[in-house]
């Protein structure tokens, strides 16, 4: 590096005055003999003169002690002074908006706003729909919520997207290290929560071709196990399976909770009245996990809003054994809440797979919840540590997607995907084997740079966000139709529903790098492998033995006079602690006391 690349110095140190910009271009620093300093003899006395004479001056009339009382105590006033400073500028300052940078080991927000509110970036032009003026809410509490209006306009959204610059493809997830290895999160661009809500859609997102959806419902059917699937299911043709992906105007499908008038009500699946009267209030976003066979631990949802806490139905569903675990080591208040969470119970589950019934909630939200426009699916596994608004503007609405699910971080192809399933014991080989050969029959190939710009074939399904519209529900639905036929191992049916759809519709499904979901979500343990990693933590290092055993004191109760008896004193010769003049000091009292 050279002097010139160094730019030019300014500061306490005083300024190079002649090497000032010409031309608007710095010129390199060289050094010249014009530019030598003279004699300091010769030059007028400066600040830094003064302070030569001053403070011997000082030293020599209060001595050093006094000095350095006196130093620390400047230096307290000013950074007093700087302080008390700092607070009246952010006291100046816009409420309700972040205004830098900040970044954390799982979250990362950047928000290029400066001091500037979102008001300095209105633009005449912008065609972007905003939220209503009202919005109306049943939150968490259970209770109607009238939440007052945003006061959001067109003039309040910047004519150009915060993030829009934001480089994507360029920002790898940071390279791992020996603490901790495996897949990283990378950095996410996010908005302000308010600026998010600013985005919500003012109308649902268009539904090619496909405008009208309804489900069968047999209530008096019979099993026909021969078809495939279950009685929750329908037991569904082949036939009528290939049907379902032929997308009309209106079409009618099977889709989970077949037995009943309604889902949740004898249907296999059955949630008490109470619980689906409130799921069917929450009009707006759902934040959605579950847990059964008490197999995952309740992750709580981090830094989320006062708005989104009002505006957000947060739902946990679990089974009865899940429940009373839950009961036993959380607190649940009247409105069946365990902290953000609204726990809802779930009896008379379908499948014997503690798995397999975890994929009716996540795949089947918009049944659950028919009024919801957007959902966010999360795994019970998982710990929801960004707004789940900032969440949906980042991979919905600001793309343009109706579904954005996240890629595998690794694997791409299904069949190797399936051969991991084998290899890691996920599921019978020989159903994994059925189903990938079923799908190669009909068309499945490995995946490969031919089917670009489809990035892969194999998701990371552990989080699903999407708009709950005809096309995305129908989507959902035949995937749950493939987990009831098939495996529940539903990676590997994705790609064959996705394909079959987009074969016949323009739509596709938006997957994000699996890093990206990283950032928003904190991944844990499963129950049995932390309670594995627990007990080989102690088993590694085990208690110390005791030493000695004492005897028994009786209770006060039986003789209160009685003590333990005092320790016995070894013979001082068994002693071989101590120096060597201890021990012969210690003989020769020995042969004095004889």
């Amino acid at each position: 590096m050279t002097g010139g690349s160094l730019g030019l110095r300014t500061g306490s140190y005083g300024s190079l005055q002649q090497q000032q910009l010409h031309n608007g271009t710095a010129l390199p620093i060289q050094p010249s003999q014009a530019s030598a300093r003279k004699p300091a003899k010769m030059l007028p006395p400066g600040p830094r003169d003064k302070e030569r004479v001053i403070l011997p001056w000082i030293c020599k009339l209060c001595g050093r002690r006094k000095v350095g009382m006196l130093l620390l105590f400047v230096a307290s006033v000013a950074v007093i002074f700087s302080f008390v400073s700092v607070l009246n500028k952010e006291e100046d300052a816009p409420e309700g908006l972040e205004t830098n940078m900040s970044s954390s080991d799982h979250v990362w927000t950047i928000v290029n706003y400066g001091r500037k509110s979102p008001i300095a970036f209105s633009h005449p032009s912008v065609s972007r729909k905003v939220v209503k003026e009202n919005i109306t809410s049943f939150g968490n509490g259970g209770n109607e919520t009238q939440i007052p209006a945003l006061n959001l306009s067109p003039s309040v959204i910047p004519a150009q997207h915060p993030c829009e610059n934001f480089p994507i493809s360029s920002a790898p997830p940071p390279p791992g290290d020996r603490r901790r290895l495996g897949p990283r999160p990378c950095p996410v661009c996010y908005v302000p929560v308010e600026l998010a809500m600013a985005y919500v859609p003012a109308l649902p997102s268009d539904s090619p071709i496909l405008k009208n959806l309804t489900y069968f419902v047999e209530e008096n059917s019979t099993s026909n196990e021969s078809n495939g699937g279950s009685s929750f299911g329908g037991h569904p043709t082949l036939e009528q399976r290939n049907i379902s992906f032929d997308i009309k105007e209106s079409m009618t499908v099977h889709c989970g909770f077949v037995r009943g008038k309604k889902p949740g009500q004898s249907t296999g699946f059955d949630i008490n009245d109470e619980d689906f009267l409130e799921m069917e209030k929450c009009q707006g976003v759902v934040v959605a996990s579950a847990i059964f066979g008490n197999y995952d631990i309740m992750q709580q949802p981090k830094n989320i809003s006062e708005a989104s806490q009002r505006t957000i139905c947060f739902y946990m569903f679990v089974d009865e054994e899940t429940e009373a675990y839950i009961r036993n080591s959380s607190i649940i208040d009247s409105n069946k809440r365990v902290g953000l969470w609204r726990v809802v119970v779930v009896r008379n589950l379908p499948y014997a797979d503690a798995r397999r019934n975890g994929k009716v909630p996540k795949l089947l939200l918009h049944r659950l919840f028919p009024n919801a426009q957007f959902s966010l699916w999360i795994d019970g596994k998982l710990e929801l540590v960004v707004d789940p608004y900032q969440v949906l503007e980042r991979f919905l609405w600001q793309r343009n997607s109706t579904f954005a699910i996240s890629r595998h971080y690794r694997r791409f192809d299904v069949f190797e995907e399936a051969e991991a399933n084998k290899a890691a014991g996920k599921y019978d080989n020989t159903s994994i084997d059925y189903q990938i050969e079923f799908y190669r029959r009909e068309g499945l190939t490995p995946y490969s740079e031919a089917k670009l710009p489809i990035t892969s074939d194999v998701p990371e399904g552990c989080v699903i966000i999407r708009e709950h519209i005809p096309i995305t529900n129908l989507f959902t639905c035949l995937w749950f139709n493939e987990v009831d036929r098939f495996t529940s191992r539903d990676q590997l049916s994705f790609s064959t529903v996705r394909d079959k759809i987009m074969s016949r519709v323009n739509w596709t499904v938006d997957m994000f790098m699996d890093c990206e979901r990283r950032n928003f979500v904190i991944q844990a343990y499963h129950r049995d492998l932390l309670e594995q990693r627990i007990a080989l933590a102690a088993s590694s290092h085990p208690p110390p033995l005791l030493q000695r055993r004492e005897a028994p004191i009786k209770p006060a109760s039986q003789d209160s006079t009685v003590k333990a008896p005092p320790m016995k004193k070894l013979p001082i010769r068994h002693r071989r602690s101590g120096s060597r003049r201890h021990r012969l000091k210690a003989g020769n009292n020995m042969k004095d006391a004889s």
